[in-house]
């Protein structure tokens, strides 16, 4: 468990306390007190989802404001985008992350746009202080990233703003352009070796 994990639960266990403080000190039929400290757990279970997740919904939230045209994902400008594959097989880019090159494997298996800890340090990415660490199933097997924000994110004739990636140490030297990013473009397909990236909002 991180640092921001353990001051999360501790804030909420005195929150906890404070509230069942409150309910005895008011003498309370027991099953009014029983009812009102259930209330107050489920809020608080609410909170702690929405603050553990916000990462995920927030992905969630703009892909779907996104579908209705209501403005609320980041925008992902430029021209379309052709990537060749590699002869390992995969689809390679040199991107940039706040002006720092950085190269990309895209992975339409990955939930996030993830980057190796030198990637993230010589971009000036910091990890979010405030966000608890997400548990990710990769191909090395199960390790924890810290949650950060890319301020403007280069790929090939693509921008994009405030990306969410994560960052971890077990990534090794590998960078991964993840779903998080394909799902914010209007479509991405692949064609033989080729990997067609088109924008929501092309620039003329």
């Amino acid at each position: 468990m991180g640092e921001s994990e353990t001051a999360s639960l501790i804030y909420s266990l005195l929150l906890l306390v404070l509230v069942g403080s409150a309910l005895v000190s008011r003498s309370l039929p027991i099953g009014q007190t029983l009812k009102m400290a259930l209330g107050w757990l489920g809020i608080f279970a609410l909170i702690f989802l929405l603050v553990s997740f916000r990462p995920e919904l927030k992905m969630i939230w703009e892909r779907v404001t996104g579908e209705l045209g209501l403005g609320g994902a980041p925008a992902i400008t430029g021209a379309p985008t052709t990537l060749r594959k590699g002869e390992d097989g995969h689809f390679w880019v040199n991107a940039e992350v706040n002006g720092a090159a950085v190269r990309f494997m895209v992975d339409s298996g990955a939930s996030f746009t993830a980057l190796s800890v030198d990637a993230a340090r010589s971009a000036g990415v910091e990890p979010d202080p405030l966000s608890m660490k997400v548990v990710l199933e990769t191909a090395n097997g199960i390790v924890e990233a810290d949650r950060a924000t890319v301020s403007d994110l280069r790929v090939g004739s693509l921008g994009m703003k405030d990306h969410a990636v994560v960052i971890a140490s077990a990534f090794g030297e590998t960078n991964v352009l993840g779903m998080n990013f394909l799902s914010a473009l209007e479509s991405w397909r692949v064609e033989g070796d080729s990997m067609i990236l088109v924008p929501r909002t092309t620039l003329r």
